[in-house]
């Protein structure tokens, strides 16, 4: 786990860039990991635990369109929720998370296990679905959480 965080942080700090996290299901595990690095502080912007419908949408700027359509558990918001983050913190990534963590589901569709994870740099957004079929959630917050950070440093490895 604090590999990863250490990894993202270095790569941060040697690019001399900036990072803002959004967070819903992992309720700012993603932000805490980071922050628990020394010198996250020269690169880490800004953290939110969005986890209502309404802040995402005041905070964020997610659309409630977005919402209504897709739910709060979908790529779309997730990817609002990335560049909205990014914007708000004058950031140079947005790193956002929304999901189920579970025990249970969401009582329409979505089972525990089911998140959404995006990265956005401004010019390009990269969301993945994860499902880990568990209904365990310190398992399922910090796979999401963890994923979210490897997910970035596979973006800004990819912009090289």
């Amino acid at each position: 786990m604090n590999e990863s965080a250490e990894k993202l942080v270095k790569l941060l700090s040697e690019k001399g860039r900036t990072l803002a996290t959004a967070e819903s299901c992992t309720g700012g595990l993603i932000a805490k990991l980071i922050t628990d690095i020394p010198g996250s502080s020269d690169v880490f912007h800004y953290g939110a635990v969005t986890y209502s419908n309404e802040i995402k949408t005041e905070m964020l700027g997610v659309d409630e369109r977005t919402l209504a359509e897709n739910g709060a558990v979908s790529e779309q918001t997730a990817v609002q929720m990335a560049e909205g983050v990014r914007k708000k913190a004058n950031a140079d990534y947005g790193v956002s998370s929304t999901g189920i963590s579970g025990p249970g589901g969401d009582g329409v569709c979505n089972e525990a296990g089911l998140s959404f994870i995006a990265v956005s740099d401004g010019e390009h957004i990269a969301c993945t679905k994860l499902e880990t079929h568990r209904n365990d959630r310190d398992f399922n917050r910090t796979y999401t959480a963890v994923s979210a950070i490897k997910m970035l440093i596979d973006f800004m490895e990819q912009k090289q």
